[in-house]
């Protein structure tokens, strides 16, 4: 076996956009650039600091923008509801379990939620 089959080239798609984008300055300007790394990043459980950094950085998982839409679209239907408006009330329940079927498969364990009914809204509606 000779030497050339373990050294087959690869595809590195993130590597080779971090080339361009670096021989093109964008990564000129970094914040932080230059700083030495802080000691609490270097010490610890590593998906707890990626968790802290993606927090900092302004990123939102799916599941707590899928939290978010489905309580205001919970809130407006338990408003409509309230208010005597029950034209395609039940349509709109329909789609909103859909998405809390997509949230509970995305988001962890514990915060796990159950399907809605019309008749409940006002309820769900504060527990979301």
């Amino acid at each position: 076996m000779d030497n050339d089959s373990f050294n087959k080239p690869s595809n590195d798609l993130i590597g080779d956009i971090l080339k361009e984008y670096s021989k093109t300055g964008g990564m000129d300007n970094l914040k932080g650039a230059g700083k030495p790394i802080s000691e609490e990043y270097l010490t610890g459980d590593i998906f707890q600091h990626f968790q802290k950094i993606a927090k900092d950085a302004g990123y939102k998982p799916h599941w707590l923008k899928l939290q978010h839409e489905i309580r205001d679209e919970l809130h407006d239907i338990a408003k409509n509801y309230l208010n005597g408006e029950k034209e395609g009330l039940q349509f709109r329940v329909t789609k909103v379990n859909d998405k809390i079927m997509q949230y509970n498969k995305a988001c962890p364990p514990p915060m796990q939620k159950g399907l809605v009914r019309l008749e409940t809204i006002d309820s769900a509606a504060s527990r979301w």
